[in-house]
């Protein structure tokens, strides 16, 4: 719900809150400007009388004497029918030059208060400030619940690129914002009187003596003030023996009689007028040129914002899944809720949903974070939950715990779940749902299943137990969809392993030549690699299978090419296939991102660990490394002179500083042993990084990730942390497979 308060606003006003945001940017920078393009009052030491007197003997008819917020001073006049107005030096009341506002800025000013439309535009500006208000607000709950509360504000931001942009602009921007989309609202309710600004208080009169008018500068009331306490001081109108002058200072406004220097009357500002002019300095910056600067440089984010969050938005609804024939929350007799990362779930969502409708009942499937408060007519629930990473919840998952929690429902159900049994927290997720669902007293319709590597055959069995449940035949023929693949060609490969009984490949792929028969227009624009980073995985589609298999990724897409690292696993599908592809040959790819695999953007030391095929992204990273940020590298394999994967490589970015250092170690020599053996040798050197606050990444097999954590904890024990704080905070990454 927060999301889509966050975002519709933020979509329907995009074009607007940018307009405003960029006029306002532009704005904020003439308080700073103005301050020092003329003298100010800050170092003088002239009274208002004194300063009257010297523009007195400037000009025939002063109209008024002006002190702007950014305190420099104009003086207004009349030279016969001619009029115009003069900066002042304060300190020595000499003409500088002419004022000459801007013409581009009094255009900008009028098209940031009202789109240039009048009225209509200033009730447009008003809802646009309103608008950067909500956005500003849920957007800074939903990085607050993304971080882990609001005390982790400050944490590193993990995240694709477009995300981690928007989440990073907000951050930075959001008290400029606040401040400005809020004190905007207030300055717009003004102008409609909606909120008084004192502007229409009743003013105090009273008329001067008529008597003959002595020099300005010996006014009494006018010697007692500091030109640092004026604002305005308006001159009597010449015709006029009985007008007085006016002056305003930030206390009030006073009458003075022109004849005697007296003060006829004093009317304090009230305080609608004070709230009002702290309010405009406040949204202006004007005499507070630093936070003018701020605010403007707050402003623009706005853009950012704009770009990103509409980008992700896309991306998001392109991604939804679509279900037939989906009956609303409110009619549905049987819910379905989905738990999926890369919506490969959702596949099986979609059969289970068709075959329940054949059977007459009305269903609605929808995400598991969208759980309802209520479900009217529903009759079970069935929830389908993969897990994600180490035994965590997927991203549509994330807070359907948290909500389960606040719910007063309860209906039968039934939670499948979805994993790999190669990992040791298989369906993990599911598990933590099921278990919660029972302490909150749900009634189980059926007890908890698993599915296995997306295995249509299991899903078809746990269809038949559903079925029995639910009183009649449930046949659930799952065919996955497949996933819209780029054609890749082999151009490069490297073997190694052989004499170690570890066959392992680097290949390298690049989109294939342009047919010679493809119309002219297309060979106009060159294909191009889908977008992605080193880390990131590229799914495979082996012959004969649509199931895919992953692999990390030793390359980005800027360097026009895509290369993986592939250990032959005996009887692997995939990794036979691929193991014995010749050049030329060509595979079936997709993307699948992993931003929260990636080196932060500290300076601190990175250290990389990997062993065998794991070192495939590690060597990507190594390769972006331009900044020469201090990386160590610690690999292990069996053997140097079989096994030892992008050894020239490696040399190249030793000696280019990319590598600043590299603990290689083999199993199968003389005095050999294992990557975590290295780091407990090298426990004083990895201590003392980790002090400098070193950012760990580790990538490979299962049982090598977990001994490399057992050695780290070791090391971090004596510090008073570990590596789950570490992973907490982001230093300490895992891809395990």
């Amino acid at each position: 719900m927060l999301r889509q308060i966050h975002a519709l606003p933020g979509l329907i006003a995009a074009l607007l809150v940018t307009a405003l945001a960029l006029t306002g940017a532009v704005l904020s920078v003439q308080p700073a400007l103005e301050r020092f393009a003329a003298p100010s009052v800050a170092t003088a030491t002239m009274s208002v009388a004194a300063l009257a007197e010297a523009a007195k003997a400037q000009h025939a008819e002063i109209d008024k004497i002006v002190k702007t917020a950014s305190g420099t001073v104009v003086v207004s006049y009349f030279d016969g029918d001619k009029a115009g107005a003069d900066l002042v030096d304060p300190a020595t009341g000499r003409v500088i030059g002419p004022h000459e506002p801007s013409a581009t800025i009094r255009f900008v000013t009028n098209l940031h208060r009202s789109l240039l439309l009048g009225t209509a535009g200033r009730v447009a500006v008003g809802l646009g400030a309103l608008t950067m208000v909500v956005l500003t607000i849920t957007g800074a709950m939903m990085l607050a619940a993304r971080l882990g509360g609001w005390s982790a504000l400050l944490k590193p931001i993990r995240g694709g690129g477009r995300q981690r942009w928007h989440a990073q602009a907000g951050r930075l921007a959001i008290t400029g914002l606040l401040l400005t989309a809020m004190t905007g609202c207030f300055l717009s309710l003004t102008s409609f009187e909606l909120i008084p600004d004192g502007s229409a208080d009743p003013v105090a009169t009273a008329s001067g003596t008529g008597g003959e008018r002595a020099s300005v500068g010996s006014l009494a009331a006018l010697r007692a003030v500091d030109l640092a306490d004026l604002r305005e001081l308006a001159f009597p109108y010449a015709a006029d023996p009985t007008d007085t002058y006016r002056l305003t200072t930030a206390a009030g406004v006073m009458q003075i009689d022109a004849a005697t220097g007296e003060a006829l009357s004093f009317q304090p500002h009230s305080t609608a007028r004070q709230l009002y002019e702290m309010i405009y300095r406040l949204h202006t910056g004007q005499g507070l040129w630093p936070l003018g600067l701020f605010l403007g440089l707050s402003a623009l984010a706005v853009p950012v914002f704009a770009v990103t969050g509409a980008m992700i938005w896309w991306q998001r609804r392109r991604s939804l899944p679509r279900i037939a024939d989906n009956s609303s929350a409110s009619a549905a007799d049987t819910v379905i809720l989905v738990g999926s990362e890369g919506n490969s779930t959702w596949g099986f969502a979609r059969t289970l949903h068709a075959a329940l409708t054949q059977a007459g009942h009305k269903v609605h499937a929808a995400p598991m974070n969208a759980l309802a408060p209520a479900y009217p007519k529903a009759a079970r629930m069935l929830i389908l939950a993969a897990t994600y990473g180490d035994g965590t919840a997927p991203a549509s998952a994330s807070g359907f715990l948290a909500r389960l929690d606040r719910s007063a429902l309860t209906l039968p159900v039934a939670v499948l779940g979805f994993g790999d049994r190669s990992f040791p927290k298989f369906c993990r997720f599911a598990e933590d749902v099921a278990a919660a669902l029972a302490k909150k007293g749900w009634p189980a319709l059926i007890e908890i299943d698993r599915i296995d590597r997306q295995s249509a055959q299991s899903f078809a069995l746990w269809g038949d137990r559903l079925g029995a449940a639910l009183g009649h035949a449930l046949a659930l023929a799952h065919v996955a969809e497949r996933p819209k693949t780029t054609v890749l060609e082999l151009v490069k490969r490297a073997d190694y392993g052989a004499g170690v009984q570890a066959p392992t490949a680097i290949l390298t792929f690049r989109l294939p030549e342009a047919a010679a028969g493809l119309p002219f227009w297309r060979r106009l624009v060159p294909a191009a690699l889908p977008p992605f980073e080193a880390g990131d995985l590229v799914g495979i589609l082996p012959p004969g299978s649509a199931v895919p298999r992953y692999y990390s990724l030793a390359s980005s897409s800027r360097e026009g090419i895509l290369e993986i690292c592939v250990r032959k696993q005996p009887g692997g599908l995939c990794s036979g296939f691929l193991s014995d592809l010749p050049l030329g040959g060509r595979i079936d790819g997709f993307i699948r991102a992993k931003p929260d695999f990636r080196p932060n953007a500290s300076t601190a030391p990175l250290i990389l660990i990997g062993a065998g095929a794991g070192i495939a992204p590690l060597m990507g990273f190594l390769r972006a490394n331009r900044s020469h940020r201090e990386t160590h590298l610690y690999w292990g394999g069996r053997s140097p002179a079989s096994d030892f994967l992008y050894r020239e490589d490696l040399a190249s970015c030793m000696a280019d500083g990319r590598l600043s250092a590299l603990k290689a170690v083999f199993s199968r020599v003389a005095g050999g042993g294992y990557v975590q053996d290295r780091l407990a040798t090298d426990a004083q050197h990895l201590a003392t990084l980790l002090r400098r606050g070193a950012q760990i990444m580790v990538c490979g097999g299962r049982d090598m990730a977990k001994g490399v954590s057992q050695a780290l904890d070791a090391i971090l024990a004596p510090m008073g942390s570990s590596t789950t704080a570490l992973k907490a905070s982001g230093l300490y990454l895992e891809d395990v497979y």
